[in-house]
């Protein structure tokens, strides 16, 4: 399965929205790193991501979203993430993700 990453920037929530449709494993990580690189250096604020579309991710996936709020996190930005499936929504409890993430519904 591919991954699908749809961004735009709410001029007035000064945020970040990202649709994420897919999986985040070691193939697609990539991807995902490349599109917050982009989107930090061009804005850093909060990123919001809807996690409606995401059916997986993996250890990589994640490494990627906790650098990404490591640098976030310099500027006292967060990462949001909502419509999370009961499967990924598990793996961050375990993982204890679920204390540095916002996550919300």
């Amino acid at each position: 399965m591919s991954l699908k990453i749809i961004k735009n920037y709410d001029e007035e929530q000064n945020q970040w929205k990202i649709d994420l449709i897919g999986e985040v494993d070691i193939y697609t990580a990539g991807q995902l790193k490349e599109a917050f690189i982009k989107i930090i250096e061009e804005r850093k604020e909060s990123i919001k991501i809807n996690a409606e579309g995401l059916e997986y991710i993996d250890s990589t996936g994640l490494g990627v979203l906790i650098g990404a709020l490591k640098r976030l996190k310099q500027e006292n930005k967060d990462i949001i993430i909502y419509n999370v499936k009961a499967s990924i929504k598990k793996l961050l409890n375990i993982t204890g993700l679920d204390k540095i993430f916002i996550i919300e519904g």
